[in-house]
């Protein structure tokens, strides 16, 4: 499939794929969307209604590592612990990662960035003091964990293009991954995604969307 770099509307850079008019992140802006979305509707969010520092987070799509490194970033600012699983069945090809400009656009650390990238697959690496990742490559269908994240991050490609992804059985493993309580956010807001949701047992809110988007979804595991 072919694979190109768009500059998004903040600056940063996304990876657009033409065949599906799709793209790893928003258009209006690939920081933006994942500071709004995954940062400040679901860390701080948990951050806020969780007496705690320390949080399991798995992601559904590691992609282009944005929102680990954005995750990481405001873990140092917070002085928080953070476990992450990072699923990917198709990691993108090392010699893209100079062509995504994060550290750039967020004044941080080029050599944090490449190692959450380089980094050994199916093993925990610790990046930094307060951020440890273990990357799974592996399909969002073969995920088997019980009760064992705090925050789900799902950032897959979209419905439109891939809605295997979007299913009653996928959200069901979401479910069942989180903790009581535990929080899933995701910038989608289509209707079929949110009742598929609600099926499983979810909790929804409609929340304010990312720059381009009216809305988002937040959902919430309130039982076991």
């Amino acid at each position: 499939m072919k694979r190109k770099f768009l500059k998004t509307g903040d600056g940063s850079m996304t990876i657009h794929l033409p065949d599906w008019d799709e793209q790893y992140h928003s258009k209006h802006g690939a920081i933006a969307e994942a500071q709004h979305v995954f940062i400040k509707n679901g860390l701080l969010h948990c951050c806020n209604t969780h007496e705690a520092s320390t949080f399991s987070i798995m992601e559904i799509g590691f992609g282009t590592g944005l929102n680990a490194f954005l995750t990481l970033l405001k873990a140092k600012e917070k002085k928080l612990q953070i476990n992450y699983t990072g699923i990917e069945a198709y990691p993108i090809p090392a010699e893209e990662l100079p062509g995504l400009n994060y550290p750039e656009q967020l004044n941080a650390n080029k050599d944090t960035f490449k190692n959450l990238h380089t980094s050994n697959w199916g093993l925990p690496v610790q990046i930094s003091p307060n951020f440890q990742l273990t990357k799974r490559k592996q399909f969002f269908s073969e995920i088997e964990a019980i009760e064992a994240f705090h925050l789900i991050y799902f950032d897959a490609f979209g419905a439109r293009v891939q809605p295997e992804l979007w299913t009653f059985e996928i959200f069901k493993k979401m479910y069942r991954a989180l903790k009581t309580n535990g929080v899933l956010v995701t910038y989608s807001a289509k209707g079929s995604v949110r009742r598929n949701m609600k099926a499983v047992g979810f909790t929804v809110e409609r929340l304010p969307g990312p720059p381009g988007k009216r809305q988002m979804l937040r959902a919430t595991k309130i039982h076991q």
